[in-house]
């Protein structure tokens, strides 16, 4: 049985609305921000400066080495607690990298053409075509950098998933209940 759910997702692709539906109709607690606060708190830094430096995706940017590296590893504690409680569906921080090697957990990526993650953030962020591709492109980049940098893996090898859902083509709330069905074997 699948205990914990990682869900790593394109910017726009729909995954995080995936993640808060795969959650209701499992169960599960959802794991996302708070990873990041009580990282902070081990290491002593002001929970809210590196919440601001990971909402704006500026994380690469560490004040410095040793404060980056403690923080990766209060986020790795935490993940494998999180993934020894069960019953969690984990929203990024690399956990599909960081908890590969832990039994009974689904790493999960959602992804979108292009045009269907453009057209996601206009409608949720009411920004323009040309805006919404700026923001999916930096997140890409940082999200890509952060991998490479941090973990040494590529972002986009398809090896480090179990499960890749296109949202172009499957409604996202179709795909959580569809996901959800497997933690009932």
């Amino acid at each position: 049985m699948i205990s914990v759910f990682t869900i790593s997702r394109e910017y726009g692709s729909g995954g995080s609305t995936f993640a808060k539906l795969l959650a209701e109709h499992c169960g599960y607690a959802l794991i996302w921000r708070e990873v990041i606060n009580q990282a902070a708190k081990q290491i002593g830094a002001p929970d809210m400066a590196l919440a601001m430096i990971d909402e704006f995706e500026l994380f690469g940017l560490c004040p410095d080495d040793k404060t980056c590296q403690s923080y990766l590893a209060a986020v790795k504690k935490i993940l494998l607690e999180f993934a020894n409680e069960g019953k969690h569906i984990i929203v990024g921080r690399a956990s599909h990298i960081v908890l590969k090697d832990v039994a009974n957990i689904m790493r999960i990526r959602i992804i979108a053409s292009r045009q269907t993650r453009i057209n996601n953030v206009c409608k949720s962020k009411n920004v323009n075509p040309e805006a919404a591709l700026a923001q999916i492109e930096q997140s890409d980049r940082y999200r890509s950098m952060y991998l490479e940098r941090f973990y040494h893996v590529d972002w986009n090898d398809p090896s480090h998933f179990d499960l890749t859902i296109n949202t172009d083509n499957i409604s996202i709330d179709r795909a959580a209940w569809w996901v959800a069905q497997i933690t009932k074997n």
